[in-house]
């Protein structure tokens, strides 16, 4: 019986095919390209994390300072544009005062060094505006003379009109008013030496501008170069007040300050 021989492999009938790039075995000796992980699949299609940049506190407060300095330059441009409408309508003036005649009836010091002071005094206020209408509070009027308090008065409340002049008269004057011995104004009442006056007038003062009323504001009016002499009788000396002259100030408080 014959025997039968199988063959070990089976023939070669061609070339061997070169094997692929990256082919390799399973022993990890080659290099094999396996299948992507899940993982790997997500990371390719998750975009990148970029932090977004913090803002600054500086720059939110840079902001705000520009809008609060735009909205004053905005508020200053409206007010300055109002009172030039208000200007060129009303055209308004300072209503001015004037001291008419000032009358010593006393001006004496006691034996004590106690002064004793009378005056009798007229100022003549005049509204020079055609459409603008003041409203007075009382005011209180005080005497000064080397820097001594010589006399204290009031003038009722009053109203100017428009194109209005006004005639006040008061009575000023002092009892027992303690000067000092050092004082200037005690050696020139002793000598007979004719005395500076300085007046001064505080109020308060609203306007009416057409229909609109503006809110009070205090207002002091000091007049300066006045010249008086006590008088040596019972005969009152009448004060020179030729050279006077009246400033009217605003008296605004700012804080803490009065300008």
């Amino acid at each position: 019986m014959a025997e039968k021989i199988y063959p070990a492999s089976k023939p070669n009938t061609g070339p061997t095919p070169a094997a692929p790039t990256g082919a390799g075995n399973g022993n990890g000796n080659g290099n094999a390209a396996f299948p992507a992980t899940k993982a790997q699949m997500y990371n390719a299609t998750r975009p990148v994390y970029r932090p977004q940049p913090r803002r600054s506190r500086r720059s939110c407060c840079c902001s705000c300072c520009l809008w609060i300095t735009f909205v004053i330059l905005l508020l200053i441009v409206i007010a300055a544009i109002a009172g030039g409408v208000v200007y060129v309508l009303y055209r308004p003036h300072r209503p001015s005062f004037s001291v008419s005649s000032l009358h010593v009836s006393q001006f004496n010091l006691t034996s004590s060094d106690k002064l004793t002071t009378k005056f009798n005094f007229t100022i003549t206020a005049r509204n020079p505006n055609k459409k603008i209408v003041f409203f007075y509070d009382p005011v209180s009027v005080s005497f000064n003379s080397k820097d001594v308090d010589v006399g204290d008065g009031l003038i009722p409340a009053f109203t100017m009109g428009k194109k209005n002049t006004t005639m006040l008269r008061t009575t000023v004057s002092t009892t027992g008013q303690t000067v000092d011995d050092n004082s200037v104004l005690k050696s020139d009442l002793k000598n007979k030496k004719s005395l500076p006056l300085k007046i001064q007038l505080d109020t308060k003062v609203k306007a009416k501008i057409g229909s609109f009323k503006t809110k009070k504001v205090p207002i002091r009016v000091t007049c300066e170069g006045i010249k008086a002499a006590a008088p040596t009788g019972k005969t009152a000396t009448t004060a020179t007040t030729s050279d006077a002259k009246c400033k009217v100030d605003l008296r605004i408080k700012i804080w803490k300050w009065t300008i």
